[in-house]
């Protein structure tokens, strides 16, 4: 059987199939006596040929950018090839969608559908790569890279975009039952879902009861709110912080000082409401006061009535 004269005969592998079968039919005799071991070296040749098409590209599997940014999507070729075009496309449900070639003589061409979307950054035959902008979550999928080399034929490879959205956090500190205790609360919204922590400085302090809520929204965001109870709380100085984060994307990050515990008004009347019921300093006052009131009524009395006697004697 002569595999090796179809190997060097043949410069793709479909070539190299057809070849093959050729050759195993005009030789039915050598393809009846082939042990099978001979078989199995076949086919590890076959393998090992299919497996190098798909090496020969080098790319990211997966490229995560931000909402609103922009990302840089690379292919190069490992080993030099004579590439004739160099085509980016958009893997989509129902095919592939050609978003800009770049041609050994004709230079790039991009899609006018995707002119205000993406642009190349790196035009080569050998290492080609090119940039989305303004990402939204419409732009996630995977991208196709094609390499259309001569005799080869067409080496692909993919290289998938995720999106990630994260707004900053917002710290919230409300009041507690209890003095020495704040009510705590931090919401994040971004995309996948973040993970919301919240973190005291003091030591002697410490977060329970906690609480965390999920709410999808309608343009594909997931808003986190996380709830606790800080204990050990005195006084001013002390620092919270929530901390939102992605597990493919960066880390967000608020402080808030926490002021002294406020009475709120109603809390305000209702203390001095208690004070009132159990301090009796405001009866005894009020009685002093009324009293001093009727003297000074009874004194101008007496000395109206007294002038009056002194201008009837006079008289």
């Amino acid at each position: 059987m002569k595999l090796s004269t179809a190997l060097s005969m043949t410069p793709s592998l479909g070539a190299f199939l057809v070849s093959f079968s050729l050759t195993l039919a005009g030789e039915q005799h050598a393809a009846a006596t082939m042990s099978h071991c001979e078989l199995l070296c076949i086919y590890f040749v076959l393998g090992v040929l299919q497996k190098g098409r798909t090496a020969v590209i080098e790319t990211q599997p997966t490229v995560v950018a931000a909402a609103g940014g922009e990302a840089q999507l690379n292919c190069q070729l490992l080993q030099s090839k004579e590439v004739l075009q160099v085509t980016w496309q958009k893997v989509l449900r129902d095919g592939e969608k050609n978003l800009g070639t770049y041609n050994k003589y004709s230079g790039q061409t991009v899609n006018p559908e995707f002119a205000d979307k993406m642009e190349f950054r790196y035009t080569g035959l050998q290492n080609c790569s090119i940039v989305v902008r303004n990402m939204t979550e419409q732009d996630e999928g995977c991208y196709r890279c094609l390499f259309n080399t001569y005799p080869e034929g067409a080496l692909t490879a993919t290289t998938c975009l995720q999106v990630y959205e994260l707004h900053e956090p917002v710290l919230r500190v409300g009041e507690s039952d209890s003095s020495a205790e704040s009510l705590v609360s931090c919401s994040a919204t971004g995309r996948p879902a973040p993970t919301v922590t919240l973190n005291v400085t003091q030591q002697h302090l410490h977060f329970s009861h906690h609480n965390t809520v999920s709410v999808n929204n309608n343009n594909g965001t997931v808003t986190v709110t996380t709830t606790a109870v800080l204990s050990g709380f005195h006084g001013n100085g002390t620092q919270v912080s929530c901390a939102a984060r992605l597990l493919s994307g960066p880390q967000m990050e608020t402080v808030l000082m926490i002021p002294e515990v406020k009475l709120t008004e109603d809390s305000y009347e209702k203390l001095e409401s208690d004070k009132s019921e159990s301090d009796p300093t405001w009866i005894i006052v009020l009685v002093v006061m009324m009293v001093a009131c009727g003297a000074v009524v009874v004194i101008i009395s007496a000395v109206i009535k007294r002038r009056s006697l002194n201008r009837s004697v006079s008289a």
